[in-house]
């Protein structure tokens, strides 16, 4: 958690609000972006085509009437450029066959702006030519770009669809290679297969498709995303209603995309929840999923909380609030505990994100 913004920081920005706009070949550019600043956290324009093969694509896909970007990287740049006064955390959606035709363009537009890999245009004369999604046929080609993008500096996101190919070894694969985000289109699969990502790496996730509504975004949040991004449902009335929808959360709650308790179908953040091991209930089997031991389990937990508020509550179960429950659960012991150390429940919730974070650390360090 980060002590600049109430979501988090992305390469170096610390976000306005947790929704981003998502690239459209031919459609997401300054101007667009510039339409609904106000409105969104960040936002990737693109996807622009850098190398001869993938701009070959472009103008055979461009002739059967798809839209297309005709740029070159001081064009892309130029674009940029005029974005750097909104405060949004910025990317740029790229279409290559080459890790030197990735670092040619990120190098030219500069640290501070998101490199994303498209691994996610699915039309034949790109996939044909070994971009978008055929790279996910070529994991090793893949992570050579994100190792190659990784070791030059760069914030390195990787834009895929899910159920192409076994999302869970590809999450940890890119994360060992360097990756920063994943923004993840999860078509029909919705947060299951978002969970089973979150629980396989410690990267920043972007949740995408059907974000038309708080409830499909509260269900992204609560089952492992740091992000939501909207595309061709971008209408400005629709983004100004979720980010404000996300601004009242995060303050009433205290922790903008908390997850469901393990007991509901949370991921290894809903850790932070949960109870000691004493009975045969869910957190069984995800202590074993995460590689944690029961006793190590126990151990972190109550180092993690000494010296903060949770280390409090004597009247709660277990004698310490790294124990309780989330605030949506009604408990009486937990909210008589939180009154009696002056702690508000938007607080207490903080401080369970907190916890959540050394907690995942742990389980990831030894990945």
């Amino acid at each position: 958690m980060t002590k600049e913004s109430q979501y988090i920081t992305v390469n170096g920005t610390a976000v306005k609000s947790p929704v981003f706009l998502a690239s459209m070949a031919g459609i997401t550019d300054a101007a667009y972006v510039k339409e609904r600043a106000d409105s969104v956290g960040g936002a990737f324009i693109g996807g622009y085509s850098i190398d001869d093969a993938t701009r070959s694509a472009s103008k055979e896909m461009e002739a059967c009437g798809r839209a297309e970007f005709d740029a070159s990287l001081e064009d892309i740049k130029a674009e940029l450029e005029s974005l750097r006064d909104t405060g949004l955390a910025l990317g740029v959606n790229l279409r290559g066959t080459t890790a030197e035709a990735y670092l040619a363009a990120a190098e030219c537009f500069g640290h501070d702006v998101i490199c994303e890999i498209d691994a996610h245009c699915r039309q034949k004369p790109m996939t044909d030519r070994g971009a978008g999604e055929a790279l996910l046929s070529d994991i090793p080609g893949l992570s050579d770009i994100v190792s190659a993008l990784h070791a030059a500096g760069f914030c390195v996101s990787v834009k895929f669809r899910a159920g192409i190919t076994d999302d869970a070894a590809l999450a940890r694969t890119l994360w060992k290679a360097g990756a920063d985000i994943l923004h993840v289109d999860l078509m029909d699969f919705g947060h299951a297969k978002l969970r089973q990502i979150r629980n396989t790496c410690p990267l920043i996730i972007i949740a995408n498709n059907g974000v038309t509504s708080d409830e499909v975004m509260r269900d992204y949040f609560s089952h492992g995303a740091d992000l939501v991004s909207v595309a061709r449902k971008a209408a400005p009335p629709l983004l100004h209603y979720l980010s404000d929808y996300m601004a009242r959360t995060a303050e009433e709650v205290g922790w903008y995309n908390a997850p469901k308790q393990v007991c509901r179908g949370g991921d290894f953040r809903g850790l932070t929840f949960c109870c000691p091991p004493m009975k045969q209930c869910a957190l069984l089997p995800t202590l074993k999923a995460a590689g944690l031991g029961h006793e190590e389990y126990v151990v972190l937990k109550n180092t993690a909380v000494t010296g903060t508020p949770l280390a409090e509550g004597s009247s709660t179960c277990f004698g310490s609030l790294a124990y309780c429950c989330k605030t949506s659960t009604p408990c009486m012991f937990r909210d008589m505990s939180l009154a009696g150390c002056g702690l508000s429940k938007s607080e207490y919730m903080k401080q369970k994100r907190l916890l959540s974070e050394v907690i995942m650390k742990h389980i990831f360090e030894g990945r």
